[in-house]
């Protein structure tokens, strides 16, 4: 059955190559829950580990159990397009194995996982004055043409036939990405 769908999602693709879907961003968030110093060793965490800049998060309300205030620096994000992408997502999938759970994946076709330890990404050494950090790795599949939607000038919006969903995006990940769908209860 998956087989079956499987080939007709690629001789669909074959057929019209703007149907193909891509990566179009990756994105890296390590949440801290707190702001100063350890903010800090996140965030050369995610600069060593992308070479851009990565962004402060602020906590968008008080929560007194965890002691966080409204407005305090609690995470850092980055976020990564092109081509560059697919080679970070290429080097963060091995930490896990290249093994992404099938729930994973919503239902237009986006997919995260987490990393537990960073030092776990090939290439990636410990380092004592930062510590060990965790982050979630979001990846936002798309296909050409999706700028429509985005766009400032003329946007417009993106009919249903040309949506990517969570059957295509799942091919696409196992074929293209080389990455193997588990089930949840595995």
């Amino acid at each position: 059955m998956i087989s079956e769908l499987a080939e007709t999602i690629e001789n669909r693709w074959g057929s019209n190559p703007m149907l193909m879907p891509r990566v179009m961003s990756v994105t890296l968030s390590i949440a801290v829950g707190r702001g100063g110093e350890v903010l800090l060793r996140a965030s050369r965490v995610l600069e060593e580990l992308t070479g851009q800049k990565p962004v402060q998060r602020r906590a968008k309300r008080t929560i007194r159990e965890f002691g966080i205030r409204r407005g305090e620096p609690i995470a850092v994000t980055v976020t990564v397009r092109g081509k560059k992408a697919v080679k970070l997502l290429d080097r963060v999938a091995n930490a896990v194995d290249r093994r992404i759970k099938a729930s994973a994946f919503d239902e237009f076709g986006n997919f995260a996982f987490g990393i537990k330890e960073h030092i776990e990404i090939p290439g990636v050494r410990y380092k004592a004055d930062i510590g060990i950090f965790g982050m979630d790795v979001i990846v936002t599949m798309g296909r050409a043409g999706y700028r429509v939607a985005k766009r400032r000038v003329k946007r417009g919006r993106i009919p249903k036939r040309h949506r990517l969903n969570k059957e295509e995006s799942k091919v696409f990940a196992e074929k293209y990405l080389k990455l193997n769908l588990i089930s949840d209860s595995e």
